[in-house]
């Protein structure tokens, strides 16, 4: 069964860290871009982060440059999202998708993702 499970949200203070994960299983993720995009209530899902496949190339909103690290470890089969400096508009639930495409286009939703997760609340709140 194709699955993308992410977790590592929760609740925490302004100015803290969280470290998401997006574990895949039933395929590798070697050869997807893989993308972190988040939606807060009422709003639009958006990208935040995404890396490519061949040279790990990063993009990243630019709401969350300099505070954000995407990675990922091919050996486990799971992308993280390093979230520092968090900050209340941060609040969302978080995605993970995967896509074929350049990463750049997946940060965009210029091209259609393949796979989704079920998502993780983050909650920056004091």
């Amino acid at each position: 069964q194709v699955q993308l499970v992410e977790s590592g949200g929760g609740l925490v203070k302004p100015g803290g860290s969280l470290r998401l994960s997006c574990a895949a299983s039933g395929f590798a993720l070697d050869y997807y871009s893989i993308g972190w995009f988040r939606q807060a209530p009422g709003k639009e899902r958006e990208g935040v982060s995404c890396i490519g496949v061949s040279d790990g190339t990063t993009y990243y909103a630019d709401s969350v440059k300099g505070r954000f690290t995407i990675s990922r470890d091919n050996s486990k089969n799971t992308v993280y999202l390093q979230m520092n400096s968090l900050k209340p508009e941060d609040t969302a639930v978080y995605y993970c998708a995967t896509s074929h495409g350049d990463p750049l286009l997946l940060l965009r939703l210029w091209v259609s993702p393949i796979n989704w997760g079920q998502g993780t609340q983050v909650t920056v709140s004091s």
